[in-house]
């Protein structure tokens, strides 16, 4: 009798510990589900979306994009005047999905702007999903705040317009009015290509060359992410051979993190911000912003250690 008690006894714990861990494991399930990314993507409205906005963009792969310079910023960091072509730029980009469409943007903004524009934020329904420096050292500081959101064509451009609209009621003047400064190159761009490995364009005296990442199939919503979103490597240069600064971002897998940054650091390109840009994105994506003085040849060869570091190199 005896036995019987104590296997009815063993016989109750199992089953209690199989019922919890059923409950556990329930509870792992996600607030939010992800979209099946094997469904086909719906083709965005680009008429309405440019009509809303009120603004004229680019198209690429049937994404749409808009972007606002800060024209009205004047920017300056240890000696150099930082323009819109080095990172000085707000934007929003917007990408089909297999139910609505998806935006995703980066609004500068000062100490003035930061708390206003993310209210307006909220009140739009839309989401924020980083908020961090490019710079440091800079007069004045600047911030950079990542929205995402997603629904009707109609509704994502008129609270992209209602954001943009609120830094110029701030400011008091539209930041694109005002005509955009240029800056001094004299910077041997072809030699810069040859290090790296790419070359880019030259807009009021900033070189700036963008590197996209076709070795990682990025999705945020189950949505592809492309280069033309924001998942890209880049670099803007201005002034001489013998004095240039260079200014970009990296983006990176984890395993990739802390061997960019190294290379950087050894290198002497100063490592301001390593942060995120998206929230739901598979695989995780971390981004690094940097910061250069010195001589143009020996910070190319820095940051293509650096790329050397990533899948971008090989994949290309």
């Amino acid at each position: 009798m005896k036995k019987v008690w104590i296997y009815a006894v063993m016989f109750s714990l199992i089953s209690l510990s199989c019922e919890q861990s059923t409950k556990k494991d329930d509870s792992k399930e996600p607030a939010e589900k992800p979209l099946n990314d094997n469904k086909e993507l719906k083709a965005m409205d680009i008429g309405t979306l440019k009509s809303e906005i009120g603004m004229e963009g680019k198209e690429e792969d049937g994404q749409f994009k808009v972007t606002v310079p800060q024209n009205d910023l004047n920017v300056m960091v240890d000696g150099f005047r930082i323009i819109p072509p080095m990172g000085l730029g707000s934007w929003a980009a917007f990408a089909p999905t297999s139910a609505q469409p998806m935006v995703m943007g980066d609004i500068v903004v000062t100490e003035k702007d930061l708390k206003p524009v993310q209210q307006e934020i909220i009140q739009q329904g839309l989401t924020v999903t980083a908020i961090h420096n490019h710079f440091v050292r800079n007069e004045p500081d600047v911030m950079y705040m990542h929205i995402g959101g997603m629904a009707s064509e109609e509704k994502l451009a008129k609270s992209v317009k209602a954001i943009f609209d609120k830094v110029t009621e701030v400011r008091g003047a539209d930041p694109s009015a005002v005509e955009m400064s240029s800056v001094e190159n004299t910077l041997d761009t072809k030699k810069i290509d040859s290090i790296l490995g790419h070359s880019g364009t030259m807009t009021n005296g900033v070189y700036k060359i963008t590197i996209g990442r076709p070795d990682v199939k990025l999705t945020e919503h189950g949505a592809p992410v492309s280069t033309f979103m924001g998942f890209n490597t880049w670099a803007s240069w201005q002034g001489t051979p013998e004095k240039a600064a260079v200014a970009g971002d990296f983006t990176m897998l984890a395993d990739e993190v802390a061997p960019v940054i190294k290379a950087l650091i050894e290198n002497d390109i100063e490592v301001v911000a390593v942060h995120n840009h998206m929230v739901h994105e598979d695989p995780r994506i971390f981004f690094l912003h940097y910061w250069g003085i010195g001589s143009a040849e020996k910070l190319a060869i820095g940051l293509r250690e650096a790329l050397d570091k990533t899948g971008v190199i090989n994949a290309e």
